[in-house]
Formats: C-alpha cells, structure tokens, sequence
C-alpha cells in the first residue's frame, strides 16, 4: 500500500481526489493521506476529509514514505515542481488512471501521469512522464506525447501526432493525422492543427495559427 498526497488544493487538485478515491476503491493499491498547498492559509484544514498537512517543503521528512501527485495541469508548474520535489529527495510518482478510462494494451505510460475519467488511448501510443490527459479526449494510434504535457477536456488526437514536451492544449482542440506541435507550444480552444506548428508559440483558430512567438526557453523564467 502506497501512502500518497495530492500536491495543490484548488479545483483540479480536488477533482484529482475525486477520482483517486474511484481508483482506490477499484483497485486499493494506494491511500491518500492529505494535499499540499503552499498557500500557508490553507495548511491545517481539512479539504475532501484529508488534512492540507503544509506545502512541499512537508516532504522533507516523508520522501521516503509518501508519493507526490500533481493535481495542477499547467506544464511550466508542473516542471518547477518536479525540480523541488525531486531536490527534496523524492524518487517515487505514481501515475494514476481513472477506472472509467480506455488504454490499449501497447500504450507506455511514463511516471506522474494523470489521466482522467473518459479518456481514450488507442494503440502503439508514448505517453510522457507527468503527462496530464483530462476529461473525455481522445489519442490515435502511433502519436507521442511529450513530458509536461497537458490536454484538456474534449480534445481529439488523431493517428500519428507528435505533441512536443511542455504543450498545453485547449479544450475542444482537434489534431488532424500526422499533426505536429513543437515543444513548449500552446494551442487555444477549439483550434485544429492541420500541420506542423513551431515550438515555444501560441496558435488560435481554425487552422490554427501562430499569433505569439516565445524566445527559447521561455518556461524556464515563466514569461
């Protein structure tokens, strides 16, 4: 049995809790002990009946014992909060797959992942670690998705897509076979990628197109 925390308390973190427990009762392989936030006003009360124990710095002492899952979906927290976890000695994130999810069996999940109640991954699909798949989207055969990577609700990947590490994709988003998104990109609502879009850009509409350009590295300062 793996004792776990959620890390963040907001909406997505509570929603993350929601589906954990489904997980738990399906399959009890895991107990959640409590969330971490580092909004010090939150820290002793109780969220979801589970303790707020503090923030990160609560794994210090509990590395050993308690693994972390990340219950925010932006790629750059996500990366920053890797790094502090890690630097405070964590080597354990499990990922966690809702029950009412579809995965095929040839699909590599990396560690850290979340995927979310509806989804469907097909076959012959890569997964990147603390990948975050949200509700009711859709991934074909043979794409690839990177680290950090977050696809919000009702988005549709076809076949052979590449999504590069960091991409955040917005809700209703669609990819049309053998799509490419450059690593760091952000692709808005709605939009439909019908090509291969740079990376570290914005891109709108349909088709999407880029309508902001990130210098390199980008993430890193969080501009």
């Amino acid at each position: 049995m793996q004792d776990v925390v959620i890390v963040g308390a907001g909406g997505f973190g509570r929603e993350v809790c929601e589906w954990l427990d489904d997980c738990i009762e399906r399959q009890p392989t895991m107990r959640l002990v409590g969330f971490l936030d580092d909004d010090r006003a939150k820290h002793g009360s109780i969220c979801h009946g589970v303790p707020i124990l503090g923030g990160l710095e609560w794994l210090a002492e509990h590395a050993r014992s308690v693994a972390p899952i990340l219950g925010f979906g932006s790629p750059v927290a996500k990366r920053r909060v890797v790094a502090r976890l890690r630097a405070l000695g964590v080597t354990t994130f499990p990922s966690i797959i809702h029950p009412t999810a579809v995965m095929g069996r040839f699909v590599q999940i990396g560690e850290g992942a979340v995927i979310c109640p509806g989804v469907i991954v097909t076959t012959d699909i890569r997964i990147g670690s603390f990948v975050t798949l949200n509700l009711d989207l859709t991934i074909g055969h043979d794409s690839v998705i990177g680290d950090y990577v977050t696809i919000a609700p009702g988005v549709h990947v076809s076949g052979c897509v590449e999504i590069g590490e960091g991409c955040d994709l917005g809700t209703g988003a669609a990819l049309i076979p053998s799509a490419k998104v450059g690593s760091w990109s952000v692709v808005g609502a709605g939009a439909v990628v019908t090509g291969t879009l740079p990376g570290d850009c914005t891109a709108v509409g349909i088709p999407a197109r880029v309508i902001k350009q990130r210098p390199p590295g980008w993430h890193s300062d969080g501009s």
